[in-house]
C-alpha cells in the first residue's frame, strides 16, 4: 500500500483532496544560549509586545531587568539593574531566583534574598512597580512574604487558576527532615498569602536527591486542557539537576495534595550526547505568533564542576519549543544541543505522523517516543548556500541523507558524497505551499516522501506522490 492513498481515510474527503491543515502550532526555532551566566531565568511576554527577562547573576548581588520585542533579540538587548541589595541587614546577601509578572495593573518581582550577616537566612521578598516600562519605572520594597514557618525559603512564583491567585515556593521544614520541599498557598495580594499553606512535593525518589542534596525547588506553573501542570528542580545544582512534574486537574481543590500526582521520574534531564548538564530552574513563555509554549531554563556545557556548583558562574539561560503529547500531557523531550533549536515534520497526509529515525531508517510515525526522534536541525546544507541539511537533534552530528534511494540518519564522514547526499533545496510545499518539500541536491527533481511510511528520494509525478513529499514544520 502506498501511505498517501490512504489518506482520504483521515478527513473523510476524496482521494486526492484529504490533507492536513496548516498546523496550529507551527514550527519555531530559536538560537541558544540566550544569556550566558544568567541563571534561574524567567521571560515574561506582557500585553504590551515586548518580552521581558531576568534571572540570577553570578555575584548574587542585584536585580537586573532587559526587554526585547523577540525571544531572539533579548540576548542582545540592554541590561538594566532595578534593584541592587542592601548594604547591611535583611535582603543583603544571595540575591536569588527574580521572577516579572504582571498582576492588576502593577509589575511585581519575586525574588529571594539572605541577610547581609547571615547569608544563608534566605527568605521571599517582593517589590513593585506602577510604571508602564518596569525598566525605567520605580520599583518599591513591599518587604518579605509572611510565611508561618520562618525557615529557608525561596523560590516563589505565582499563578492564578480559575480566577484564584496561589503562591508557590520552596522551603526547609526541620520537623519534616533536610532539604527543601514544593510548598503550595492561596493569595489575598500579590505579596500576601493567606490561609495554611500545603506541602506539594517532598524529595524522596533517587532523582530528587542526587549528588547528596535532598531538592525539590524553582516551581513553574502552565496550564492546558483542564489541567494544571507545575513544574520543579530536584537534585543537587550540578549535572544531577533535573525536573520533575506534579499535574492536577484545574478544578480540583489544589490546596490538597492528594489532587496532584508527581512524575515517576524526571521529565527534562542532561544529556550527554548534546552536551547540556544539570537542565532546570525553569519557567514558561509563548512564542511571538502566540502560538508555541516555550520552555525557559538555564544548564551548563559541561559537566564536571570544580568545587561547589553554587561557585560556578556559567549557567546560562536557553530556550526550546515545548510540545504536547496526544494524552494532552507535556513533552520536553531533551536538552538540544547549542545553536538552532530543532523543527518536527508532520506528514502533509497523515497528520498524526511525523518523520522520526527508527534503528537509523528514516520513517513517519504516531506517538512518536522520545520526541527528539522526530526532531532535527534545519541547518546550512553541507553542500553549501542554498542547500539546506536536517541534523538529528538527539544524535548531533547525524544527518538525513539517501542512499540507494532509501533515507537513513547517517554520521557526517566529511565525504563530498556524504554532503550530497545530505543537502536539500527547501521548497514550497508541493502539495501546499504552506508545506515544505525537500528537494535532493545530487538527484535533482527527486524528493523525499514517504512510501509505506518509510522515507525515500524519489521523483514525484502524480498528487499522491506529491502529497507524501510534503511536510509541515511544527
Amino acid at each position: 500500500m502506498i501511505a498517501g492513498s490512504a489518506a482520504a481515510t483521515i478527513t473523510g474527503v476524496s482521494a486526492g483532496g484529504a490533507h492536513a491543515a496548516v498546523p496550529t502550532s507551527p514550527g519555531v526555532t530559536y538560537t541558544n544560549t540566550i544569556a550566558e551566566q544568567r541563571a534561574d531565568p524567567h521571560i515574561f511576554k506582557h500585553t504590551d509586545g515586548f518580552y521581558y527577562f531576568t534571572a540570577t547573576v553570578p555575584a548574587y548581588d542585584r536585580i537586573v531587568l532587559r526587554r526585547a520585542a523577540t525571544i531572539q533579540g533579548l540576548s542582545s538587548a540592554t541590561e538594566t539593574t532595578i534593584w541592587t541589595k542592601h548594604a547591611g541587614g535583611a535582603m543583603g546577601a544571595h540575591i536569588w531566583a527574580p521572577e516579572i509578572h504582571f498582576i492588576d495593573g502593577k509589575w511585581y518581582v519575586y525574588f529571594a534574598a539572605g541577610d547581609a550577616d547571615d547569608i544563608w537566612h534566605i527568605r521571599p521578598y517582593v517589590l513593585e512597580c506602577a510604571a508602564a516600562n518596569p525598566i525605567t519605572g520605580t520599583w518599591t520594597e513591599k518587604g518579605r512574604i509572611a510565611l508561618p514557618l520562618d525557615t529557608f525559603s525561596l523560590d516563589a512564583t505565582t499563578f492564578a487558576v480559575n480566577g484564584t491567585r496561589y503562591l508557590a515556593w520552596a522551603q526547609n521544614d526541620p520537623a519534616v527532615g533536610r532539604g527543601t520541599n514544593i510548598y503550595l498557598a492561596q493569595m489575598s495580594s500579590p505579596w500576601t498569602i493567606t490561609g495554611n499553606p500545603v506541602m506539594m512535593s517532598r524529595p524522596t525518589a533517587a532523582w530528587e536527591t542526587a549528588g547528596g542534596e535532598t531538592v525539590n525547588e524553582g516551581p513553574a506553573v502552565i496550564q492546558r486542557g483542564g489541567k494544571v501542570f507545575l513544574t520543579f528542580s530536584a537534585s543537587a545544582t550540578d549535572a544531577n539537576y533535573c525536573m520533575g512534574m506534579l499535574t492536577a486537574s484545574s478544578s480540583a481543590d489544589l490546596l490538597s495534595a492528594s489532587s496532584w500526582t508527581k512524575s515517576a521520574g524526571p521529565v527534562f534531564a542532561s544529556n550527554a550526547a548534546t552536551s547540556q548538564y544539570g537542565p532546570g530552574h525553569n519557567q514558561f513563555t509563548v512564542s511571538e505568533d502566540g502560538k508555541s509554549d516555550i520552555l525557559v531554563y538555564h544548564d551548563r556545557s559541561y559537566k564536571d564542576i570544580s568545587g561547589s556548583p553554587l561557585n560556578d558562574p556559567n549557567r546560562r539561560t536557553r530556550v526550546q519549543k515545548l510540545y504536547w503529547k496526544a494524552d494532552g500531557t507535556p513533552d520536553f523531550g531533551i536538552p538540544v544541543a547549542d545553536g538552532l533549536t530543532p523543527i518536527r515534520l508532520s506528514s502533509y497526509n497523515f497528520p498524526d505522523r511525523f518523520v522520526r529515525h527508527w534503528e537509523y531508517r528514516a520513517r513517519i510515525e504516531a506517538n512518536v517516543a522520545p520526541i527528539a526522534d522526530s526532531q532535527f536541525r534545519v541547518v546550512t546544507g553541507l553542500a553549501g548556500t542554498g542547500t539546506v541539511s536536517l541534523e538529528s537533534a538527539i544524535f548531533p552530528g547525524y544527518f538525513l541523507r539517501h542512499k540507494n534511494n532509501e533515507v537513513w540518519v547517517d554520521k557526517n564522514d566529511g565525504t563530498a558524497l556524504f554532503a550530497g547526499d545530505a543537502s536539500f533545496i527547501a521548497r514550497a510545499g508541493l502539495a501546499d505551499s504552506a508545506g515544505v518539500s525537500y528537494e535532493s541536491f545530487n538527484l535533482p527533481g527527486c524528493y523525499i516522501r514517504h512510501y509505506n511510511y518509510l522515507l525515500y528520494v524519489q521523483a514525484v509525478s502524480t498528487t499522491t506522490a506529491q502529497s507524501d513529499a510534503t511536510f509541515f514544520t511544527q
